[in-house]
C-alpha cells in the first residue's frame, strides 16, 4: 500500500513526472538512520531534502511544554524536507526514525540549479501546495469534529498507507508503532488509545501485539469515522 502519490501525505517533489523526478534523484548522497535517530530537528538549517528509499519515519512537532504531535507517517517513495529547500526556511518539524531507513539526499545548491533549468516545477509547486492547504483544512476538521475514536480510526488508516500490507482482507501494519506514537497521530490521550484499542479488539476490528497492530476490518473502521462525525 506504500504509494506515495495515492496516500493522504502531498509532497511538492512526489509528485513530478518520473523522469524528472529520477533526474533530480541522479547522483544523489546516500545516508541512513537507525530507529529512533533523528533526520533533522525543527529550526534546523534547510540545507536540502530526502528521498526515503526503505523504512518509515515521522514528521513531527512539539509544544514548549514538550507535548509532540506527529503530522504524519511517510515511507519509501516519499520526499522530506522539501518545504524548506524551497523558501529557504529553517526546519518547520522534525523527522525521526520509527524503522532502520536508508536515503538519498538533494542539496538546496543542486535543486536550484535543477528549477533553473526546468521552469516547469512552478506549476507542480502550486498544485501541490494547493493539496497540502486542503489537507491542513482536513485535519484541523477532524480534531475540530471526530470523536476519540473517529480521531483514532483516521490515524490508523492513514498509518496503513504507507505501513499496511494486505493480507485476506485484513491490512498488518509492518512497522511497531507504539501508543504513544498512535496517540501522538491522532492528537488524544494515552489512556484513550488503550480504551479504543480494546473496545475495538473485542469487536474484531483491530489487534494488537508487540506494538504491531492489524486492521482486520478495514471497512468497519472507516465506519467509525463516520459514526463518529
Amino acid at each position: 500500500m506504500s504509494n506515495p502519490k495515492n496516500s493522504n501525505n502531498f509532497n511538492f517533489l512526489s509528485e513530478l513526472p518520473e523522469t524528472l523526478f529520477l533526474k533530480l534523484f541522479e547522483e544523489a548522497t546516500a545516508c541512513s538512520l537507525q530507529r529512533g535517530e533523528a533526520l533533522f530537528r525543527a529550526g534546523d538549517p534547510g540545507d536540502g531534502c530526502y528521498r526515503i528509499q526503505t523504512g518509515l519515519v515521522k514528521i513531527a512537532v512539539a509544544s514548549q511544554q514538550g507535548e509532540e504531535r506527529i503530522i504524519s507517517l511517510l515511507g519509501p517513495g516519499a520526499i522530506v524536507g522539501e518545504l524548506s529547500i524551497i523558501d529557504g526556511e529553517p526546519r518547520s518539524a522534525s523527522v525521526l526514525a520509527v524503522s532502520d531507513c536508508s536515503l538519498s539526499f538533494v542539496s538546496r545548491a543542486k535543486f536550484e540549479k535543477f528549477t533553473e533549468a526546468h521552469p516547469e516545477l512552478t506549476s507542480y509547486l502550486v498544485r501541490t501546495l494547493a493539496l497540502r492547504l486542503r489537507k491542513a483544512t482536513d485535519a484541523l476538521a477532524a480534531t475540530t469534529f471526530l470523536t476519540v475514536k473517529g480521531r483514532l480510526a483516521r490515524a490508523l488508516l492513514n498509518l496503513a498507507e504507507y505501513a499496511g500490507e494486505e493480507n485476506n482482507g485484513r491490512i498488518e501494519l509492518r512497522h511497531k508503532i507504539s501508543q504513544g506514537d498512535l496517540a501522538a497521530m491522532a492528537g488524544v490521550a494515552r489512556e484513550n488509545v488503550s480504551r479504543t484499542m480494546s473496545d475495538w479488539r473485542k469487536r474484531d476490528i483491530v489487534t494488537r501485539s508487540s506494538d504491531y497492530y492489524c486492521i482486520l476490518d478495514p471497512t468497519a473502521l472507516a465506519r467509525e469515522m463516520e459514526v463518529s462525525s
